[in-house]
C-alpha cells in the first residue's frame, strides 16, 4: 500500500519541531496525527505542556501551537503494509530544508522513535551539522513500544520539551 503523510501542523511561532515517521493505518484513514487510541503522544504531551487533554483533534493541535510545537514526519511517502515502521519500504524524506527556510525559529527537533531519527538522517545529513538546530532522538508513544511506560516517556520527553515549553509561556 501507497502511502502519503499528513501536512505539517505549524505556525510562524514555533521554536521545536517534533516528527514521526509516516502516520499509521487509522491516523491516514482518520486524516490526524497519532490516532490510534492506544498512541500515548497526546496524553503525554498535555501532561509534559500542563494542559487539559483536548477531546477534538483541532483542540490537540491547537495545544501544541500555543506552546509554539510543530508536528511532523520524517517520511512524506514509503510503501507499508499496516502501521509498523518496520514494514515501511521505498520511503521519501519530507523537504526539511524548505520548512527551516519558511520557519526560521525552529530550534529544537525531536524525532519519535527511531525510525523517525533514521530517515531524517537519511534525507538530511547537511541539516545534521547545521548550527542553532538541537535534534533529540525520543522513544517513540506508539502501542507498539510496550516497553516504555508513560512515566518512561514522559522523563525522556521532558527533556526537550517541557523546559522550553515552561520558558516561552
Amino acid at each position: 500500500m501507497i502511502c502519503k503523510g499528513l501536512a505539517p501542523n505549524i505556525d510562524n511561532a514555533c521554536h521545536t519541531l517534533v516528527l514521526g515517521s509516516m502516520p499509521g493505518i487509522q491516523s491516514l484513514a482518520e486524516q490526524q496525527y497519532y490516532a490510534h487510541p492506544q498512541n500515548r503522544f497526546w496524553r503525554m504531551m498535555a501532561q509534559l505542556l500542563n494542559e487539559e487533554l483536548p477531546v477534538s483533534y483541532d483542540g490537540k493541535l491547537s495545544m501544541l501551537l500555543l506552546h509554539h510545537i510543530a508536528l511532523w514526519d520524517s517520511i512524506g511517502a514509503c510503501e507499508r503494509e499496516g502501521s509498523l515502521d518496520s514494514a515501511i519500504k521505498k520511503e521519501q524524506g519530507n523537504d526539511f530544508t524548505a520548512l527551516l527556510v519558511r520557519y526560521p525559529k525552529i530550534q529544537t527537533v525531536c524525532f519519535n522513535g527511531a525510525k523517525s531519527a533514521a530517515a531524517f538522517k537519511r534525507f538530511n545529513q547537511p541539516l545534521l551539522a547545521r548550527h542553532g538546530l538541537a535534534f533529540f532522538a525520543l522513544p517513540s508513544t506508539s502501542p507498539a513500544n510496550a516497553r516504555f511506560r508513560m512515566a518512561d516517556l514522559l522523563a525522556a520527553w521532558g527533556k526537550a520539551i517541557a523546559p522550553k515549553a515552561r520558558c516561552l509561556k
